[in-house]
Order: structure tokens, then sequence, then C-alpha cells
């Protein structure tokens, strides 16, 4: 009984360790971080930045792991936990598709080099309708 239960304990620890790594690992990879300080030239609080990911990655898994009850207007919470997730996966989006340079070799591979702030928009655009229409139609509000 006792050694079942340490042994769920060391998997799980042995899985939140693997993920984490891969999680730091992809940001470091990315180098979301020192990018965000160089575009909002605040270099001078990048430990900041790391804190604010190190204690929002770790805070979500936190309470992902209980069942916890928010007494609030539940359509306030919903708002910012959307905006929160979403400027999350908007600079991990970012970040991937410029290091790899994708929108670059896009507009030049379908010649669309001196329209680039179109092809943007237009990225950008179908991403928000998409995500608009997934949300309405599937979660009825």
């Amino acid at each position: 009984m006792i050694s079942e239960i340490v042994v769920i304990i060391l998997l799980g620890l042995a899985g939140g360790l693997a993920v984490g790594s891969g999680f730091v690992a992809f940001l470091t990879v990315l180098g979301i971080i020192p990018r965000l300080t160089q575009l909002t030239k605040t270099d001078n609080r990048i430990q900041m930045y790391e804190w604010a990911v190190i204690l929002g990655a770790a805070s979500s898994g936190w309470v992902d792991l209980r069942n916890l009850s928010i007494h609030m207007n539940i359509s306030f919470v919903i708002i910012v936990i959307g905006l929160l997730c979403g400027l999350f996966i908007g600079m991990l989006a970012a970040a991937l598709t410029e290091v790899l340079n994708v929108i670059p070799i896009l507009s030049k591979r379908i010649g669309l080099e001196k329209q680039l702030l179109t092809l943007l928009m237009a990225i950008v655009l179908g991403k928000i309708c998409g995500s608009l229409f997934q949300w309405i139609y599937f979660y009825n509000i």
C-alpha cells in the first residue's frame, strides 16, 4: 500500500520534471524572454519576466491539481483567463515563426513579397475569426 503511493508520487514528480524541462527548453530555444525584453526595451527587468513565467507555470499547475471554486462573476474570470492565455499563445507563435522565418519564406513562395503586411493581416484576422467561431459555436455563449 505505502510502496504504491511512493511509486505514484515518484512517477508524478518524474512526469512533472520531464514536462517542465521540455517547456523551459522550448522557451529557451525560441528565446521568448530575451526577445520580449528587447522589443519592450526593458532589458533591466529580465528577471521579472523569468519569474512571471515560472510563477505562471507553477500556479496554473497547482490550480489544475485542485478542485477550486471561484465565487465571482464567471464571465469576468473567463475573459481574464482567455486574454492571458491568448497573449501567451500569441507570443509563443510569434517567437516560433520568427525563429523559423516562416512568414518571409511563405510570402516569397506564394509570390506576395510586396504584400507582406496584407499577408500578416490575413493570418491574424483568420486566426481571430476562427477562434471566435469556435468559441461562439462550441460554447454557446
